[in-house]
């Protein structure tokens, strides 16, 4: 704390120490932090759309990356509807519930596209689809595993009659 002499010039002062009110900062690039972060958590997501070219140039099968790339995406918003439909939930055993029964259901999802890839289409095409989700569970999971543990979840206010 630096010593103040009451017969010091208060302009040479910070705003805040003088009586006049400061200008609040605002914080740079939390926009462009808010977006790398959308992307990184979503980042399989991407690299699922970008394959694309990749999985043209080298001729994959076509109808199995396409299965497998849709059933992905679809998973993943479903992910996050069902996420807000836990969350709504009041009791901690039907949020457990709720939260296994969307799990379960996404990867049936995935299985099931898998093995429609390989009836309409083929062996390659099946294979086709496990690989590309594959790919992507396993891009999901690193991110996933380097973000950390998830927030806490705020503490519920207890309504008392």
């Amino acid at each position: 704390m630096p010593d103040f002499d009451a017969n010091a010039d208060l302009t040479r002062l910070p705003a805040t120490m003088v009586g006049r009110p400061s200008q609040p900062r605002k914080p740079t690039g939390v926009g462009f932090q808010k977006r790398a972060l959308t992307v990184a958590r979503h980042l399989d997501v991407v690299l699922v759309v970008l394959a694309l070219p990749a999985v043209l140039a080298l001729n994959v099968p076509v109808l199995g990356y396409a299965v497998g790339a849709g059933a992905w995406i679809v998973q993943s918003i479903l992910a996050e509807v069902d996420k807000r439909w836990v969350r709504k939930a009041a009791e901690p055993r039907k949020q457990l519930g709720l939260n296994l029964f969307e799990a379960f259901g996404r990867i049936w999802l995935l299985a099931g596209a898998i093995v429609a890839a390989g009836v309409i289409g083929g062996r390659a095409d099946g294979l086709t689809a496990a690989v590309s989700i594959f790919a992507a569970y396993t891009v999901a999971f690193a991110i996933r595993v380097l973000s950390g543990p998830p927030a806490s979840p705020r503490p519920r206010r207890e309504v008392t009659r």
